[in-house]
C-alpha cells in the first residue's frame, strides 16, 4: 500500500505564486543602495535561478541542482559581502514582496519567510565596522 504524499509548502504555494513572489522582489532588491552592489549580471537569470531555488527550496522538484548542482547557497555567496545590514535589508524586500503578493496571509506563506530568516543568516559572512 503506497503511503500518502505529505504535502509541502511547494504544494500549498505552487509555482505561480513563487513567481509572483520573485517579479515582486527583484525591483525592490534593484532599488535598494545597500543590495544592488551585490547583484551584477542579468536580472532574468538572477530570477530564473531564484524561482528554481524556491521551487527546490519549498520541496517542489529539484529544478536548482538539476541544472546547477547541490544549492551550496553559503558557498555561492561567499564572494559577496553580506553583512547584518545587508541580510536585513533582504529580508525586508522580502517581507515587501511576501505582501505584495498575498503571501503573507498564508500559513504557509508564514512558514516560508520564516524559514528565509534562517538562511539570511546563514548568509552572513562579514561583520560590520563597530
Amino acid at each position: 500500500m503506497n503511503k500518502p504524499r505529505l504535502q509541502t509548502l511547494y504544494d500549498e504555494i505552487g509555482p505561480s505564486k513563487i513567481d509572483q513572489l520573485v517579479k515582486a522582489f527583484y525591483p525592490k532588491v534593484y532599488a535598494d543602495p545597500n543590495l544592488i552592489p551585490l547583484f551584477d549580471g542579468d536580472i532574468h537569470e538572477i530570477m530564473r535561478k531564484q524561482r528554481m531555488f524556491l521551487t527546490q527550496f519549498l520541496g517542489g522538484p529539484p529544478l536548482y541542482s538539476e541544472e546547477f548542482g547541490p544549492p551550496a547557497m553559503r558557498y555561492r555567496h561567499l564572494p559577496f559581502e553580506i553583512t547584518p545590514e545587508r541580510a536585513r535589508s533582504w529580508l525586508r524586500c522580502m517581507k515587501e514582496a511576501f505582501e505584495d503578493v498575498g503571501l503573507n496571509e498564508l500559513e504557509a506563506g508564514e512558514l516560508f519567510y520564516e524559514r528565509l530568516t534562517q538562511v539570511a543568516a546563514i548568509m552572513v559572512n562579514v561583520e560590520e565596522d563597530a
